[in-house]
């Protein structure tokens, strides 16, 4: 039983990968690499380089390898770039998951676990938010992957397709192992853009609006570990082989923490003060989203291990600091390897 991982070069999806290798289960990855990176894949893993939405090779990777069961982690995830281009962001998200989808219907395989995400709850009446919270989207990217999980269920009632939709919170963090991290250099999250500019790899950070209906004026967020997350994914994956009924359920710890909060953790976890620019609103920002996890723990018997901001905010610095090496390695080795050129010409 081999586990085909879309997005699998990138950030959630490489620690899936991580998760699912260390565990001994046979992997394979596709990916574009439009925002991963093939020495994010585990070792001895499989990387084919191609869209989620190219039928005659997924068809081939799942006739190849077996592939039993699909982690859909491909997609365009940023949710201000998604109000500037709704339709790239339709293409990418909605119409390459529907023939995913498709594909695994069409090729025998029964075990779908979906990456979607609490932007399809909007700005939600109340808190904590439940799987059962009205959907009303305020971004295309909310709305690209709210419409990716009404194709799913649907398909799961007309194929008998066994799924599990997974609505993240706000992930952060990178492997324990430092193996691998967000490795974007144009990543918007906020622990990863506040720990690069701790670090000295941006200049300034910027808060996106103060005035919210909120204690101190910020964005709230409940923000989870990514290891934490793809352990979630392992346990729904475990389910769904074991028959278990498909489910729709949010991951997050259900306790939120304001941007300026975060920054206030960045700042004590690495020891660095750091600029801070006072920004205005960016559309589709909910101003308060904090998950009700109870029925993932319950269902999936999940339990989060690092559950704690500042750990959370301290595996990113490490990982940060890892990357930053790993980016001068390449630099120094680019330099040898043009000198060469040069003194060969």
């Amino acid at each position: 039983m081999t586990t085909l991982v879309t997005g699998g070069a990138g950030y959630i999806g490489s620690h899936m990968v991580f998760e699912l290798a260390d565990a001994g289960e046979p992997v394979v990855v596709l990916d574009n690499l439009s925002t991963g990176f093939p020495w994010a894949v585990a070792e001895g893993v499989s990387l084919t380089v191609g869209d989620s939405g190219d039928q005659a090779l997924v068809a081939r990777l799942i006739r190849e390898h077996g592939v039993d069961a699909i982690i859909h982690f491909a997609a365009s995830v940023v949710v201000p770039d998604s109000m500037r281009d709704p339709l790239g962001y339709y293409r990418n998200n909605t119409v390459n998951s529907r023939a995913l989808i498709e594909c695994a219907v069409n090729n025998g395989v029964r075990n779908f676990i979906f990456s979607s995400t609490a932007a399809v709850y909007g700005n939600p009446v109340e808190i904590p938010v439940r799987e059962d919270s009205p959907t009303q989207p305020i971004s295309p990217y909310g709305w690209s992957k709210l419409m990716t999980e009404t194709m799913l269920r649907d398909a799961g009632r007309a194929h008998g397709l066994n799924y599990m939709i997974l609505r993240y919170f706000n992930v952060a963090g990178a492997d324990p192992r430092d193996r691998t991290g967000q490795s974007s250099k144009a990543a918007t999250h906020l622990i990863k853009v506040a720990v690069e500019v701790a670090l000295g790899a941006r200049e300034k950070l910027d808060v996106f609006g103060t005035d919210y209906p909120t204690p101190d004026g910020s964005c709230i967020r409940d923000y989870i570990h990514v290891s934490d997350l793809a352990r979630a994914h392992s346990d729904a994956l475990r389910c769904l082989r074991s028959s278990a009924p498909s489910q729709t359920l949010n991951c997050g710890y259900g306790r939120g923490f304001s941007v300026l909060e975060v920054i206030d953790t960045v700042k004590r976890v690495s020891g660095a003060d750091f600029k801070v620019e006072i920004a205005p609103p960016r559309d589709g920002d909910p101003a308060r989203i904090v998950a009700d996890s109870a029925k993932a723990r319950a269902l999936l018997s999940w339990q989060p291990r690092y559950d704690d901001l500042a750990t959370i905010v301290s595996h990113a610095l490490s990982w940060e600091r890892a990357l930053m090496k790993r980016r001068a390695a390449q630099k120094d080795k680019g330099v040898q390897l043009a000198a060469v050129g040069s003194k060969r010409s």
